[in-house]
């Protein structure tokens, strides 16, 4: 009746109020109990851990902004509690940067649309670790890609967000020459690394701020210099040949 794919060993679900994978729970484990169900949260926001953890739903509170904002509820719905409680066999936690490395997968290897919510499950897959456990290595997994809405803004945002996690985009900060040619020379070596440039941020300011912090500086060990005693010496000696 599968058409002839795969049995399916998993699925890894996302996890807000918890209705989705309380949904998923019944049916998987009413056809095929043998199949794992995975509840995947922000760990800034990990309602159903917390309340799994307490023994009830409980109020959590939302440790940072995260980009899956649609699954950012505080308290998981008690009946969906009830059912995750029999039926769930793991809840698990990923990081924001993963999250913004699925986004940035779904886009360029399935030309998918989704947004930090539905990609939660993707996020679990790519988290170092997740797919080598016995239980998973090798096996059919199911992950639901619940969810496009997502800002034009937002998703340029989460896209460079999962280039730096791509280790695709980096910042350095150098110090060149600002005599003429230092900037061209600068870009000459990062094409010749194979890389290019996004933006660019050509300070002068700093350094000549860097230049006036050591100018006071030897302004006031100068002060430091004619206030001491050697300073008190050399005054004397000039006050004799005076004389």
């Amino acid at each position: 009746g599968n058409g002839g794919a795969p049995p399916i060993d998993a699925f890894v679900v996302p996890v807000g109020g918890g209705g989705l994978v309380a949904g998923i729970c019944v049916a998987v484990k009413a056809l095929a109990p043998s199949v794992r169900v995975i509840g995947v949260e922000p760990e800034n926001l990990p309602s159903m851990s917390d309340a799994l953890a307490a023994g009830a739903p409980v109020a959590s509170v939302l440790r940072a902004p995260t980009l899956a904002d649609g699954l950012a509820v505080s308290t998981v719905g008690t009946n969906a509690y009830k059912v995750c409680e029999r039926m769930l066999d793991e809840c698990t936690t990923v990081a924001e940067r993963y999250i913004a490395l699925a986004v940035l997968r779904l886009v360029e290897e399935e030309k998918a649309i989704v947004e930090g919510a539905g990609a939660a499950g993707v996020a679990a897959l790519l988290t170092p670790g997740f797919v080598d456990r016995h239980e998973l290595r090798n096996k059919t997994v199911v992950v639901p890609l619940c969810g496009g809405n997502i800002d034009t803004q937002v998703l340029a945002t989460v896209l460079e967000r999962g280039l730096a996690t791509d280790n695709r985009l980096v910042r350095v900060e150098v110090a060149i020459s600002d005599r003429p040619g230092g900037l061209a020379q600068f870009t000459n070596i990062v094409a010749a690394c194979g890389a290019s440039i996004k933006d660019l941020q050509h300070e002068r300011a700093l350094v000549a701020r860097a230049e006036t912090v050591r100018a006071q500086r030897r302004a006031i060990d100068g002060v430091h210099e004619r206030s001491g005693w050697r300073g008190r010496w050399r005054r004397r000696r000039r006050r004799r040949r005076r004389r």
